[in-house]
């Protein structure tokens, strides 16, 4: 049942260290949209004690996430949530599993890797609003994956990979990233800093604020 992205091998330490830097020392991670599951099974025991909540809509993938949680066991990786962030209020659905455990951990971080650009518009603000409701004040949300800069590719292969996704489904794409910026705006997350990747992707993170602000 395990899936494979060969990508996971080749960014995966990258991704790591950057999350130590920048996610909060405590609280819960929820990742959404964890595909095959091997970010999940890296990235986790890393981050214990703390909780790490892998997620997905696509069966194949939480069926791909849960086979690799059995191959690969770590006390801190959750069982995968069926979660499709285009589905409204998506956060209110998986209500009881996201809230706070018995020791009073609140999510903290929200982690999203490779997903935007793999899927329609609708689900970054599936997502911004996801991030809204579920973090604290001074809570992470970190992005990954390729975008384009004041409308511009920044390299060919990125603007190569764009047509191909619009080949698979018109609906997907790579975002502008000041789009998005607008958008995690509009839903209280101010952008906190871009961090350059290998392969010409970024890791985008961004800060929840007071609701006052």
């Amino acid at each position: 049942m395990k899936q494979y992205a060969p990508a996971t091998q080749r960014n995966r330490q990258p991704i790591l260290d950057v999350l130590k830097k920048v996610l909060p020392p405590s609280g819960k991670i929820l990742e959404i949209a964890s595909g095959t599951g091997e970010h999940a099974i890296f990235l986790a025991p890393h981050f214990a004690p703390r909780q790490w909540i892998p997620s997905d809509v696509n069966p194949i993938s939480l069926a791909s996430i849960k086979a690799w949680r059995q191959d690969c066991p770590t006390d801190n990786l959750q069982m995968p949530l069926n979660i499709d962030v285009t589905m409204a209020e998506w956060f209110k659905v998986n209500e009881s599993s996201l809230k706070p455990d018995q020791n009073q951990n609140l999510i903290t971080a929200i982690v999203n890797i490779n997903m935007i650009h793999i899927s329609p518009w609708q689900a970054c603000f599936g997502l911004m609003a996801g991030a809204k409701e579920i973090l604290p004040f001074g809570g992470i949300l970190y992005l990954y994956g390729p975008f384009k800069i004041n409308g511009k590719h920044t390299a060919v292969s990125n603007e190569k990979f764009d047509q191909s996704l619009k080949m698979q489904n018109p609906h997907w794409g790579v975002r502008n990233l000041e789009d998005v910026i607008t958008v995690a705006k509009d839903y209280g997350l101010m952008l906190k800093e871009t961090v350059a990747m290998p392969a010409n992707n970024l890791s985008v993170i961004f800060q929840r604020q007071n609701y006052n602000d």
